[in-house]
């Protein structure tokens, strides 16, 4: 495994449950994490009893998790912790469909694409579980056992324990029907292959609970009750809350784009950012689903955000803690190191290229397109014009004679010095600054 990785694992491996709580449901309900659930007197006493096995399933319906699905990965830890067995349910079979979306039909990816996604989803769950514990976590794929139904099979002895009267009032199913696109049979199918593998892993692990966010209770109410009518057998759903922040907005979004856990997808330094720029409001509630900080930790840093909001300190724990678990300790060192370099003034030398990459891309880029001469170098008067950090050339002039604009963090001093790769960190980037806080970023190679 990569270093990450094994920093990863080790830190979840070291975590306890909390000692203030008397047992893993009362925790999960004051961190917020149960917002509906069946039977909740009974699922209480199963999870306080002996060990148990629960499941939940991740579509490949991408390359890369978001922090939708971190919410259920932790979860999942917090059971392990407490002594139940994680089944990991990577949905190679599901994947081929997807289940159905607020608002239009998914588009069908190829099976291969599925499962290139199938393996890619899999090597990002297993480091939050542990497989070498009593309690060892188990990962499967529904392409298993679906791929051997036939139509016939699949109607005979699985559709015919469903009510369509039932499936049209699922929250989202009863949107769709009514919304100008409608809804395929496709898609509509979904919850029956959904509650067959809530049967399939009642049978072949002894699965008596599973959990998923709250807009998929439909989907996991299919399989408690396919359980009930196939098996006689009584056993669980649980349904986290959507996490949305304080002011309404959807959680998990920058940009218009999924945070996603895959680095190459969402970089170790913007993901550090998101979390480091939760609102006050927020952060607490943060801690306390995205973290393994105790009670007593986070009422402390509950008191500070009260008392002492300007100095962030529960903002930069939560990102230090998430970042880590999501990417390891040194890439989340990396990253601070980094932007200490970068907004401090220090020395950018230290800092990798692939980290560097990630800080500058999210400033202001310079337009190659503005610089003259040789390719791949800029004048310092071109840098300053290109970035937009000054309004014109005689503007650029003037702030260099003035001592007010460096390059990686050089000041400079000749208007006309050119720079080139050799002045470049990792041979091609510069950081411009103008004044302490004007900051932009400049590629030599895109020209």
């Amino acid at each position: 495994m990569a270093e990450s990785t094994v920093n990863r694992a080790q830190r979840l491996r070291e975590q306890a449950n909390d000692p203030s709580f008397e047992n893993v449901w009362q925790e999960l309900r004051w961190r917020g994490l149960v917002h509906v659930s069946t039977d909740e007197a009974a699922l209480q006493e199963a999870l306080a009893g002996e060990p148990i096995s629960y499941y939940c399933g991740f579509d490949p319906t991408a390359a890369s998790l978001h922090l939708g699905h971190l919410v259920q990965l932790l979860l999942m830890r917090r059971l392990q912790l407490a002594g139940h067995r994680p089944v990991a349910l990577v949905g190679g079979a599901t994947g081929l469909i997807g289940d159905p979306r607020q608002t239009s039909e998914r588009v069908l990816n190829t099976r291969e694409t599925v499962a290139a996604w199938v393996d890619s989803l899999r090597a990002q769950i297993e480091p939050y579980l542990s497989f070498e514990e009593d309690n060892a976590a188990t990962m499967v794929n529904n392409l298993e056992w679906t791929s051997q139904l036939s139509a016939l099979d699949f109607l005979r002895e699985v559709g015919k324990n469903f009510r369509v009267g039932t499936m049209v009032k699922k929250e989202i199913v009863a949107k769709r029907l009514h919304s100008e696109e409608g809804i395929s049979y496709t898609e509509f199918s979904y919850q029956v292959l959904q509650g067959n593998d809530f049967l399939e892993l009642y049978r072949r692990h002894g699965v008596r609970l599973q959990s998923g966010g709250s807009d998929q209770w439909g989907n996991l109410t299919s399989g408690t009750e396919l359980i009930r009518k196939v098996e006689g057998a009584h056993v669980h759903a649980l349904g986290t809350p959507l996490i949305t922040n304080a002011d309404g907005t959807k959680f998990g979004k920058s940009e218009g784009n999924a945070v996603w856990l895959n680095p190459e997808m969402c970089s170790p330094y913007a993901f550090y950012q998101f979390w480091l720029n939760t609102a006050d409001a927020d952060v607490v509630s943060r801690l306390k689903v995205f973290t393994f900080l105790t009670r007593a930790e986070i009422e402390e840093y509950e008191r500070k955000v009260s008392e002492e909001p300007f100095r962030r300190e529960a903002q930069k724990r939560l990102a230090w803690e998430v970042t880590a678990l999501a990417h390891g300790e040194d890439a989340t060192q990396k990253v601070i190191d980094a932007s200490a370099a970068v907004f401090g003034g220090g020395d950018l030398s230290t800092v990798d290229g692939e980290t560097l990459a990630a800080v500058l891309s999210e400033l202001p880029q310079a337009d190659p397109a503005q610089w003259q001469g040789e390719a791949g170098t800029a004048t310092a008067v071109e840098l300053l014009v290109s970035t937009g950090l000054a309004s014109s050339t005689s503007e650029a002039r003037r702030t260099i004679k003035e001592g007010g604009a460096s390059v990686n963090n050089v000041r400079m001093t000749d208007a006309e010095q050119r720079f080139g790769a050799a002045d470049a960190l990792a041979g091609r980037y510069l950081l411009v600054r103008r004044g302490k806080k004007n900051m932009a970023g400049a590629d030599l190679t895109a020209r």
